[in-house]
């Protein structure tokens, strides 16, 4: 897993965002055990205390649960998930239309453009 950290935002914002992505995408499926803290900390080189309050975060939001005995794991709630990559999306075409909006195009020719791509994607 590639864990890709910036510094320019929350460590623990970046690493909430990356395990939503890995969840959504499927490399941890939905009822899956999640590695430990521990591991996930060491594979991202942070702090142990940094994961777990992402890991946390991830909880409260119902992405993940606790079994006390056994650990972590993704939720099974399909919507939940899907809730999630659709804000993650709705977050990606924010920063789209903003980018493109920096660079002097409307709203209207930034979508022509994403059009234009697609067909030429054919």
């Amino acid at each position: 897993m590639a864990w890709n950290l910036q510094s320019d935002r929350p460590i623990y914002a970046q690493l909430v965002e990356q395990i939503q992505r890995m969840i959504v995408t499927g490399i941890f499926p939905a009822g899956s055990k999640m590695p430990s803290v521990r591991e996930l900390a060491t594979e991202a080189a942070v702090n142990p205390n940094t994961m777990q309050r992402a890991l946390s975060k991830l909880e409260d939001d119902g992405l993940l649960y606790t079994q006390r005995t056994s650990g972590r794991f993704v939720t099974e709630e399909a919507d939940r998930i899907m809730e999630t990559k659709q804000t993650l999306a709705n977050e990606l075409i924010q920063q789209f239309m903003e980018n493109m909006n920096r660079l002097g195009f409307t709203r209207e020719q930034a979508v022509e453009l994403l059009k234009n791509a697609k067909e030429e994607e054919k």
